[in-house]
């Protein structure tokens, strides 16, 4: 990030203040939306949203927020722009940083974002790239506070099982951030960035075993196996994920208190088993809320400007 602007393009360029704070200020968003207050530091600002990849939570989210923070929203499908054209990023950037306050983007090639972040002088923000996807791992961080507590953060052990993906990638960026103790179970062939691990010390271990993994986590969480453009892939993926759905057996293994959660879609029976994405330990519904509040301090931290201590 330059001095000039905050961009939210990785975990990893945050420091642990910065990503404490910024979940902190979530859960201060949510109360005060649950109090009905109305809190507008944004009035006058504007958000270009471009989209490469289809979107629920991460539209709504962003545009919501936007509006409750008194700015507004621009939506940019990537075909109906001048990028479906071949305009090169670096000009689409230049020319948004005239119109607007902030750019978010939700992308394939990760290179595509840190294009954006290099030539606009306006904050960037990742709203998903094949890479990593941080603002949903912030969220979930949201929800794992709201249940253990900030200052249990950095001593929570999180199971993550599956795909060595872009959420994969963010948790590890995330463990490495805070400290907190993050096994991945994975099929072989299918794991994380050995660099990305690496970097992330002795904090981070990638197993076989979905069991071993989930035992005494607190948090176990979980993604489609075949993400957006890996269509073709699912009926391989399927075969080599076979033994990767977590299930009662699985959250059997992991802390009395512990928690579920998945980014959303799901589908149940392949990664998750309904009585578990359905049951009494998923908080899927609140942490796919939380996108709206985490989102939000996002907002306010780089269109905004606002210091995360205050």
């Amino acid at each position: 990030m330059t001095p000039s602007k905050r961009d939210l393009v990785s975990i990893a360029d945050l420091s642990a203040a910065e990503l404490t704070g910024l979940v902190d200020r979530a859960e201060t968003l949510r109360a005060l939306q649950a109090a009905g207050e109305v809190h507008t530091p944004l009035r006058g600002k504007s958000l270009a949203m471009i989209f490469e990849k289809a979107s629920t939570r991460t539209r709504v989210s962003f545009d919501v927020g936007m509006y409750q923070l008194g700015g507004q929203a621009l939506m940019l499908p990537s075909g109906e722009t001048q990028i479906g054209r071949g305009e090169p990023i670096g000009d689409t950037a230049a020319v948004l940083s005239r119109y607007v306050d902030g750019i978010m983007i939700r992308t394939f090639a990760h290179a595509t974002i840190e294009a954006l972040a290099a030539h606009a002088s306006v904050p960037v923000i990742n709203g998903l790239t094949d890479w990593l996807h941080p603002c949903q791992v912030l969220a979930d961080l949201q929800t794992c506070q709201q249940n253990f507590g900030a200052a249990a953060l950095p001593g929570m052990t999180v199971a993550w099982i599956g795909d060595g993906n872009n959420m994969a990638h963010s948790w590890i960026n995330a463990a490495r951030v805070l400290g907190f103790n993050l096994r991945l179970a994975c099929p072989e062939g299918y794991d994380p960035d050995p660099a990305l691990v690496a970097a992330a010390g002795d904090r981070v271990t990638v197993l076989r075993d979905a069991k071993a993994a989930a035992e005494g986590a607190h948090v176990v969480t979980t993604d489609v196996w075949a993400s957006m453009g890996q269509e073709a892939e699912q009926a391989r993926r399927v075969l080599a994920f076979a033994d990767f759905q977590v299930d009662d057996a699985v959250m059997a293994q992991a802390d009395g208190d512990s928690i579920f959660l998945h980014c959303l879609p799901a589908h149940r029976g392949e990664e998750v088993s309904a009585s578990v994405i359905d049951g009494p330990r998923s908080r899927i519904l609140d942490e796919a809320e939380n996108r709206l509040h985490a989102q939000k301090a996002v907002l306010e931290w780089t269109i905004g400007r606002r210091p995360l201590s205050a």
